[in-house]
Protein backbone atom coordinates (compact mmCIF):
# COMPACT_ATOMS: atom_id res chain seq x y z
CA UNK A 1 0.00 0.00 0.00
CA UNK A 2 2.90 2.21 0.48
CA UNK A 3 3.66 2.58 -3.00
CA UNK A 4 -0.03 4.59 -3.94
CA UNK A 5 0.53 6.60 -0.60
CA UNK A 6 -0.78 9.74 -3.10
CA UNK A 7 -3.49 7.41 -5.33
CA UNK A 8 -4.70 6.37 -1.95
CA UNK A 9 -4.85 9.57 -0.45
CA UNK A 10 -6.77 11.35 -3.02
CA UNK A 11 -9.00 8.55 -3.67
CA UNK A 12 -10.23 8.65 0.21
CA UNK A 13 -10.21 12.55 -0.21
CA UNK A 14 -12.93 11.83 -3.20
CA UNK A 15 -14.83 10.07 -0.96
CA UNK A 16 -14.66 12.50 1.83
CA UNK A 17 -15.57 15.10 0.25
CA UNK A 18 -18.84 13.41 -0.87
CA UNK A 19 -19.39 12.92 2.64
CA UNK A 20 -18.48 16.08 3.95
CA UNK A 21 -21.04 17.37 1.58
CA UNK A 22 -23.80 15.20 1.65
CA UNK A 23 -23.83 15.69 5.81
CA UNK A 24 -23.45 19.25 5.46
CA UNK A 25 -26.01 19.98 3.03
CA UNK A 26 -28.65 17.41 4.36
CA UNK A 27 -28.04 19.07 7.99
CA UNK A 28 -28.41 22.60 7.03
CA UNK A 29 -31.33 21.87 4.70
CA UNK A 30 -33.24 19.79 7.60
CA UNK A 31 -32.77 23.07 9.70
CA UNK A 32 -33.77 25.68 7.12
CA UNK A 33 -37.11 23.61 6.68
CA UNK A 34 -37.72 23.78 10.39
CA UNK A 35 -37.15 27.22 10.06
CA UNK A 36 -39.43 27.95 8.19
CA UNK A 37 -42.04 26.09 9.69
CA UNK A 38 -41.45 27.88 12.99
CA UNK A 39 -41.76 31.47 10.74
CA UNK A 40 -44.89 30.34 9.30
CA UNK A 41 -46.19 29.28 12.95
CA UNK A 42 -45.24 32.03 14.62
CA UNK A 43 -47.83 34.41 11.98
CA UNK A 44 -50.48 32.03 13.60
CA UNK A 45 -51.74 28.81 13.47
CA UNK A 46 -53.53 27.42 10.40
CA UNK A 47 -53.35 31.21 9.19
CA UNK A 48 -55.29 33.09 6.11
CA UNK A 49 -54.65 36.43 5.20
CA UNK A 50 -56.89 38.34 3.18
CA UNK A 51 -55.36 41.37 1.42
CA UNK A 52 -57.53 44.23 -0.09
CA UNK A 53 -56.32 44.35 -3.95
CA UNK A 54 -54.37 42.30 -6.35
CA UNK A 55 -51.40 40.98 -4.55
CA UNK A 56 -49.00 38.40 -6.48
CA UNK A 57 -45.99 36.07 -4.69
CA UNK A 58 -42.62 36.78 -5.57
CA UNK A 59 -40.84 33.34 -3.77
CA UNK A 60 -41.48 33.99 -0.22
CA UNK A 61 -42.36 37.66 -0.70
CA UNK A 62 -45.52 39.24 -1.57
CA UNK A 63 -46.31 42.13 -3.69
CA UNK A 64 -49.43 44.67 -3.88
CA UNK A 65 -50.12 45.14 -7.39
CA UNK A 66 -52.97 46.82 -6.94
CA UNK A 67 -55.06 48.26 -4.08
CA UNK A 68 -58.92 48.45 -3.64
CA UNK A 69 -60.96 50.44 -1.10
CA UNK A 70 -63.46 47.71 -0.74
CA UNK A 71 -62.42 45.41 1.68
CA UNK A 72 -64.31 46.51 5.10
CA UNK A 73 -64.98 45.73 8.86
CA UNK A 74 -68.25 44.24 7.41
CA UNK A 75 -66.78 41.96 5.24
CA UNK A 76 -64.48 40.49 7.95
CA UNK A 77 -67.78 39.86 10.28
CA UNK A 78 -69.69 38.00 6.97
CA UNK A 79 -66.54 35.82 6.52
CA UNK A 80 -66.73 34.97 10.55
CA UNK A 81 -70.54 33.89 9.91
CA UNK A 82 -70.36 32.20 6.46
CA UNK A 83 -67.98 29.46 6.82
CA UNK A 84 -68.12 26.88 9.45
CA UNK A 85 -64.27 25.95 8.60
CA UNK A 86 -62.99 29.82 10.22
CA UNK A 87 -62.33 29.69 13.96
CA UNK A 88 -61.66 33.20 13.96
CA UNK A 89 -61.11 36.48 12.40
CA UNK A 90 -59.02 39.83 13.00
CA UNK A 91 -59.29 42.61 10.71
CA UNK A 92 -56.66 45.05 10.69
CA UNK A 93 -55.31 48.16 8.63
CA UNK A 94 -51.55 49.35 8.67
CA UNK A 95 -49.45 52.37 7.44
CA UNK A 96 -46.08 54.11 8.72
CA UNK A 97 -46.07 57.25 11.08
CA UNK A 98 -43.31 59.02 12.67
CA UNK A 99 -43.67 58.26 16.15
CA UNK A 100 -41.94 60.87 19.08
CA UNK A 101 -40.83 60.48 23.09
CA UNK A 102 -39.18 63.13 24.40
CA UNK A 103 -35.86 64.58 22.46
CA UNK A 104 -36.48 60.68 20.01
CA UNK A 105 -38.29 60.84 16.77
CA UNK A 106 -38.32 57.55 15.31
CA UNK A 107 -39.08 58.81 11.30
CA UNK A 108 -40.83 55.48 10.31
CA UNK A 109 -42.80 52.64 12.43
CA UNK A 110 -45.51 50.78 11.10
CA UNK A 111 -48.90 51.64 13.37
CA UNK A 112 -51.50 48.88 12.71
CA UNK A 113 -55.26 48.97 13.76
CA UNK A 114 -56.04 45.93 15.40
CA UNK A 115 -59.16 44.37 17.07
CA UNK A 116 -58.55 42.74 20.61
CA UNK A 117 -58.65 38.74 19.25
CA UNK A 118 -55.49 40.02 17.40
CA UNK A 119 -53.21 37.90 19.80
CA UNK A 120 -54.72 34.92 19.49
CA UNK A 121 -55.21 34.84 16.01
CA UNK A 122 -51.48 36.15 14.53
CA UNK A 123 -50.06 34.22 18.17
CA UNK A 124 -48.26 37.31 19.30
CA UNK A 125 -48.67 37.88 22.68
CA UNK A 126 -48.52 41.01 25.29
CA UNK A 127 -45.19 40.67 27.36
CA UNK A 128 -45.94 43.36 29.84
CA UNK A 129 -49.46 45.10 30.49
CA UNK A 130 -52.41 44.24 28.08
CA UNK A 131 -53.86 44.27 24.72
CA UNK A 132 -56.46 46.42 23.24
CA UNK A 133 -59.53 45.46 24.34
CA UNK A 134 -63.39 45.84 22.73
CA UNK A 135 -63.85 48.87 25.50
CA UNK A 136 -61.18 50.46 23.65
CA UNK A 137 -61.92 50.25 20.49
CA UNK A 138 -65.63 50.69 20.59
CA UNK A 139 -64.69 54.30 22.71
CA UNK A 140 -61.70 55.18 19.73
CA UNK A 141 -59.28 55.37 22.73
CA UNK A 142 -56.10 56.49 22.09
CA UNK A 143 -54.04 53.92 23.24
CA UNK A 144 -51.10 51.76 22.02
CA UNK A 145 -49.30 48.42 22.69
CA UNK A 146 -45.52 48.76 21.40
CA UNK A 147 -43.07 46.54 19.58
CA UNK A 148 -39.74 45.24 21.46
CA UNK A 149 -38.23 47.21 18.98
CA UNK A 150 -39.54 50.30 19.23
CA UNK A 151 -39.29 50.59 22.73
CA UNK A 152 -35.69 50.00 23.18
CA UNK A 153 -35.07 52.84 20.87
CA UNK A 154 -37.71 55.35 22.70
CA UNK A 155 -37.28 54.48 25.97
CA UNK A 156 -34.33 52.07 26.83
CA UNK A 157 -34.20 50.19 29.81
CA UNK A 158 -36.80 52.33 31.31
CA UNK A 159 -40.70 51.12 31.35
CA UNK A 160 -42.54 52.60 29.22
CA UNK A 161 -46.21 51.24 30.49
CA UNK A 162 -48.10 54.66 31.14
CA UNK A 163 -46.15 56.75 29.54
CA UNK A 164 -47.24 58.82 26.21
CA UNK A 165 -46.02 58.58 23.00
CA UNK A 166 -46.92 61.58 19.79
CA UNK A 167 -48.17 59.26 16.63
CA UNK A 168 -47.97 61.18 13.98
CA UNK A 169 -50.00 63.89 15.62
CA UNK A 170 -51.91 61.86 18.07
CA UNK A 171 -50.67 61.49 21.59
CA UNK A 172 -51.12 57.86 22.89
CA UNK A 173 -50.65 56.06 26.21
CA UNK A 174 -48.61 52.91 26.24
CA UNK A 175 -50.52 50.25 27.81
CA UNK A 176 -48.44 47.22 26.65
CA UNK A 177 -45.31 46.11 25.39
CA UNK A 178 -45.80 42.84 23.18
CA UNK A 179 -43.20 39.96 22.94
CA UNK A 180 -39.96 39.90 21.10
CA UNK A 181 -40.97 38.27 17.70
CA UNK A 182 -38.30 39.34 15.05
CA UNK A 183 -38.26 39.14 10.96
CA UNK A 184 -41.23 36.99 9.51
CA UNK A 185 -41.16 34.66 6.93
CA UNK A 186 -41.45 37.40 4.33
CA UNK A 187 -38.60 39.53 6.08
CA UNK A 188 -40.48 42.20 7.88
CA UNK A 189 -39.42 42.84 11.49
CA UNK A 190 -42.48 42.70 13.59
CA UNK A 191 -40.96 44.31 16.59
CA UNK A 192 -41.38 47.84 14.74
CA UNK A 193 -44.95 47.78 15.24
CA UNK A 194 -47.10 49.69 17.39
CA UNK A 195 -50.85 48.37 17.92
CA UNK A 196 -53.65 51.10 18.36
CA UNK A 197 -57.39 50.18 18.15
CA UNK A 198 -58.65 49.53 14.39
CA UNK A 199 -61.63 52.23 15.24
CA UNK A 200 -59.47 55.03 16.43
CA UNK A 201 -57.14 53.99 13.53
CA UNK A 202 -59.69 54.22 10.87
CA UNK A 203 -60.81 57.63 12.77
CA UNK A 204 -58.04 59.81 13.63
CA UNK A 205 -55.01 58.50 11.85
CA UNK A 206 -56.53 57.52 8.32
CA UNK A 207 -60.19 59.08 7.81
CA UNK A 208 -61.12 55.67 5.82
CA UNK A 209 -63.86 52.98 6.23
CA UNK A 210 -61.75 50.72 4.42
CA UNK A 211 -59.78 48.20 5.67
CA UNK A 212 -56.26 46.55 4.23
CA UNK A 213 -56.14 43.09 5.40
CA UNK A 214 -58.06 40.41 7.46
CA UNK A 215 -56.28 37.51 9.44
CA UNK A 216 -58.19 34.43 9.51
CA UNK A 217 -57.87 31.11 11.44
CA UNK A 218 -59.03 28.17 10.13
CA UNK A 219 -60.32 25.57 12.68
CA UNK A 220 -57.60 22.93 11.85
CA UNK A 221 -54.98 22.73 8.94
CA UNK A 222 -57.04 20.52 6.96
CA UNK A 223 -59.99 22.38 6.34
CA UNK A 224 -57.89 25.49 5.27
CA UNK A 225 -58.40 25.03 1.70
CA UNK A 226 -62.20 24.79 2.34
CA UNK A 227 -62.00 27.85 4.68
CA UNK A 228 -60.12 29.25 1.21
CA UNK A 229 -62.66 28.75 -0.99
CA UNK A 230 -65.37 29.91 1.02
CA UNK A 231 -64.01 33.22 1.95
CA UNK A 232 -63.76 33.81 -1.56
CA UNK A 233 -67.14 32.73 -2.68
CA UNK A 234 -68.33 35.30 -0.03
CA UNK A 235 -65.88 38.49 -0.85
CA UNK A 236 -67.47 37.67 -4.40
CA UNK A 237 -70.61 38.23 -3.53
CA UNK A 238 -70.69 40.58 -1.01
CA UNK A 239 -68.64 42.47 -3.22
CA UNK A 240 -70.45 41.81 -6.56
CA UNK A 241 -68.33 40.57 -8.67
CA UNK A 242 -68.97 38.52 -11.87
CA UNK A 243 -67.51 35.54 -13.09
CA UNK A 244 -65.40 37.19 -15.76
CA UNK A 245 -64.10 39.45 -13.73
CA UNK A 246 -61.06 39.68 -11.73
CA UNK A 247 -60.74 39.44 -7.65
CA UNK A 248 -60.59 42.67 -5.81
CA UNK A 249 -58.67 40.74 -3.28
CA UNK A 250 -56.65 38.31 -2.97
CA UNK A 251 -56.55 35.17 -0.49
CA UNK A 252 -53.17 34.20 0.99
CA UNK A 253 -52.35 30.66 2.14
CA UNK A 254 -49.21 30.88 4.19
CA UNK A 255 -48.62 26.99 3.62
CA UNK A 256 -48.14 27.63 0.25
CA UNK A 257 -45.75 30.54 0.96
CA UNK A 258 -43.97 27.83 2.71
CA UNK A 259 -44.36 25.51 0.09
CA UNK A 260 -42.39 27.83 -2.79
CA UNK A 261 -39.26 28.53 0.22
CA UNK A 262 -39.33 24.63 1.07
CA UNK A 263 -38.74 24.28 -2.90
CA UNK A 264 -36.26 26.96 -3.08
CA UNK A 265 -34.04 25.16 -0.45
CA UNK A 266 -35.10 21.44 -1.85
CA UNK A 267 -32.74 22.87 -4.58
CA UNK A 268 -30.14 23.61 -3.05
CA UNK A 269 -30.39 20.13 -1.35
CA UNK A 270 -30.27 18.43 -4.96
CA UNK A 271 -27.43 20.25 -6.51
CA UNK A 272 -25.46 19.46 -3.06
CA UNK A 273 -26.15 15.65 -3.63
CA UNK A 274 -24.86 15.55 -6.81
CA UNK A 275 -22.18 17.55 -5.88
CA UNK A 276 -21.88 14.73 -3.30
CA UNK A 277 -22.24 11.93 -6.17
CA UNK A 278 -19.95 13.09 -8.33
CA UNK A 279 -17.25 13.40 -5.63
CA UNK A 280 -17.80 10.12 -4.41
CA UNK A 281 -18.08 8.82 -7.79
CA UNK A 282 -14.14 10.46 -8.37
CA UNK A 283 -13.31 8.75 -5.47
CA UNK A 284 -14.90 5.35 -6.69
CA UNK A 285 -13.16 5.34 -9.88
CA UNK A 286 -9.56 6.31 -7.17
CA UNK A 287 -10.32 3.07 -5.70
CA UNK A 288 -10.79 1.21 -8.53
CA UNK A 289 -7.38 2.01 -10.39
CA UNK A 290 -5.86 1.60 -6.72
CA UNK A 291 -7.07 -1.75 -6.26
CA UNK A 292 -6.08 -3.01 -9.81
CA UNK A 293 -2.63 -2.14 -9.12
CA UNK A 294 -2.81 -3.88 -6.07
CA UNK A 295 -3.90 -7.14 -7.27
CA UNK A 296 -0.74 -6.70 -10.58
CA UNK A 297 1.46 -5.79 -7.52
CA UNK A 298 0.52 -9.43 -5.05
CA UNK A 299 0.18 -11.83 -7.80
CA UNK A 300 2.68 -14.19 -5.95
CA UNK A 301 1.13 -13.92 -2.48
CA UNK A 302 -2.03 -14.00 -4.56
CA UNK A 303 -0.59 -16.96 -6.68
CA UNK A 304 0.36 -18.76 -3.18
CA UNK A 305 -3.16 -18.73 -1.13
CA UNK A 306 -4.45 -20.14 -4.40
CA UNK A 307 -1.55 -23.11 -4.18
CA UNK A 308 -2.19 -23.93 -0.46
CA UNK A 309 -6.33 -23.78 -1.12
CA UNK A 310 -7.49 -20.55 -0.64
CA UNK A 311 -11.19 -20.20 -2.75
CA UNK A 312 -12.40 -18.01 -5.15
CA UNK A 313 -14.55 -16.04 -2.24
CA UNK A 314 -11.90 -16.02 0.55
CA UNK A 315 -9.67 -13.55 -2.39
CA UNK A 316 -13.16 -11.67 -3.53
CA UNK A 317 -13.75 -10.99 0.30
CA UNK A 318 -10.25 -10.25 1.07
CA UNK A 319 -10.34 -7.31 -1.53
CA UNK A 320 -13.67 -6.23 -1.47
CA UNK A 321 -12.91 -5.79 2.31
CA UNK A 322 -9.63 -3.54 1.33
CA UNK A 323 -11.70 -1.33 -0.71
CA UNK A 324 -14.34 -1.02 1.47
CA UNK A 325 -12.13 0.42 4.04
CA UNK A 326 -9.93 2.95 2.28
CA UNK A 327 -13.68 4.24 1.05
CA UNK A 328 -14.96 4.26 5.05
CA UNK A 329 -11.47 6.26 6.03
CA UNK A 330 -12.61 8.84 3.65
CA UNK A 331 -16.16 8.60 4.51
CA UNK A 332 -15.25 8.52 8.75
CA UNK A 333 -13.35 11.83 8.15
CA UNK A 334 -16.05 13.53 6.25
CA UNK A 335 -18.75 12.35 8.70
CA UNK A 336 -16.35 13.76 11.86
CA UNK A 337 -15.30 16.75 10.21
CA UNK A 338 -18.86 17.33 8.77
CA UNK A 339 -20.70 17.18 12.26
CA UNK A 340 -17.62 19.91 13.27
CA UNK A 341 -18.14 22.25 10.94
CA UNK A 342 -22.44 22.15 11.40
CA UNK A 343 -21.86 22.64 14.66
CA UNK A 344 -19.77 25.81 13.93
CA UNK A 345 -22.22 27.09 11.65
CA UNK A 346 -25.42 26.66 14.17
CA UNK A 347 -23.32 28.86 16.56
CA UNK A 348 -22.41 31.38 14.73
CA UNK A 349 -26.22 31.90 12.98
CA UNK A 350 -29.92 31.56 14.08
CA UNK A 351 -30.43 29.08 12.47
CA UNK A 352 -32.06 25.83 14.60
CA UNK A 353 -29.37 22.86 16.06
CA UNK A 354 -30.18 19.49 13.91
CA UNK A 355 -27.91 16.80 12.70
CA UNK A 356 -29.81 14.55 9.77
CA UNK A 357 -30.14 11.39 10.90
CA UNK A 358 -31.01 10.69 6.89
CA UNK A 359 -27.49 11.94 5.55
CA UNK A 360 -25.45 10.32 7.96
CA UNK A 361 -26.97 6.88 7.18
CA UNK A 362 -26.42 7.90 3.70
CA UNK A 363 -22.45 8.92 3.63
CA UNK A 364 -22.36 5.52 5.63
CA UNK A 365 -23.82 3.61 3.18
CA UNK A 366 -22.61 5.36 0.38
CA UNK A 367 -18.81 5.45 1.68
CA UNK A 368 -18.71 1.77 2.38
CA UNK A 369 -20.70 1.02 -0.88
CA UNK A 370 -18.20 2.98 -3.11
CA UNK A 371 -15.39 0.62 -1.79
CA UNK A 372 -17.32 -2.20 -2.59
CA UNK A 373 -17.98 -1.66 -6.05
CA UNK A 374 -14.84 -0.14 -6.82
CA UNK A 375 -13.66 -3.50 -5.31
CA UNK A 376 -15.83 -6.19 -7.27
CA UNK A 377 -13.93 -6.21 -10.64
CA UNK A 378 -10.14 -5.94 -9.40
CA UNK A 379 -11.42 -8.84 -6.59
CA UNK A 380 -12.34 -10.90 -9.63
CA UNK A 381 -9.56 -9.97 -11.43
CA UNK A 382 -7.09 -11.57 -8.45
CA UNK A 383 -9.40 -15.08 -8.84
CA UNK A 384 -8.43 -15.65 -12.21
CA UNK A 385 -4.75 -15.70 -11.30
CA UNK A 386 -3.70 -19.25 -11.59
CA UNK A 387 -0.54 -20.48 -8.81
CA UNK A 388 1.03 -21.67 -12.26
CA UNK A 389 0.74 -18.45 -13.98
CA UNK A 390 2.99 -16.96 -11.17
CA UNK A 391 5.21 -19.66 -11.13
CA UNK A 392 6.19 -19.01 -15.35
CA UNK A 393 6.09 -15.74 -14.50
Amino acid sequence: MSNFKMRTALAILGVFLGTFSLVVVSNLSDSLSKKTEKEVESLGKNLLIVRSGIVRRFGAQTRLLSEATTLTIKDAQAIADGSPFIHAVAPLSNKAFPVRYGGITLTSVVVVGATPNYTEVRNFWVKEGRFITENDNKNFNKVAVIGNEVAVKLFGNANPIGKYILIWRVPCQVIGLMEEKGVDISGFNQDNQIFIPLNTFLRRFVNKDYIGSVSVQAINEESIPLAKAGIEDILRKRHRISDDQQDDFTVIDLKDVMALKTQAMSMITVLGRIAAGISFFIGGLGILSIMILIVNERRVEIGIRRAIGSRKKDIILQFLIESAFISFSGGAVGLILSVITTVIVFMFSRLPFTISPTGIVISFLASVGVGILAGIYPSKKATKIQPMDVIRS
